[in-house]
């Protein structure tokens, strides 16, 4: 095929799912969430740099207990079972 031809397919597919979708109201209703999703962020406090950096360090401690845990308590299985085998 051409390659013309094959853009002009293109271009009338495109074409053809924008009407559809325009005249079912999908583009209206996604225009509209978009819409409150932009104003729902705006109203959204944002984190400051050391507010962030303290929440970071926070979230390493705790996945670093939690490894810890997980490790002792599967190094403590793994011993009870050695030793029933």
């Amino acid at each position: 095929m051409n390659i013309y031809v094959k853009i002009v397919l293109y271009v009338v597919l495109v074409g053809g799912i924008f009407t559809i979708l325009w005249r079912g109201g999908q583009l209206m209703r996604l225009s509209n969430y978009v819409r409150g999703t932009r104003e729902e962020l705006e109203k959204c406090t944002w984190p400051t740099w050391a507010e962030l950096k303290g929440s970071t360090v926070v979230i390493m401690i705790a996945l670093g207990l939690l490894g810890g845990f997980t490790y002792a308590v599967d190094s403590l299985f793994f011993a009870v079972f050695h030793l029933l085998t």
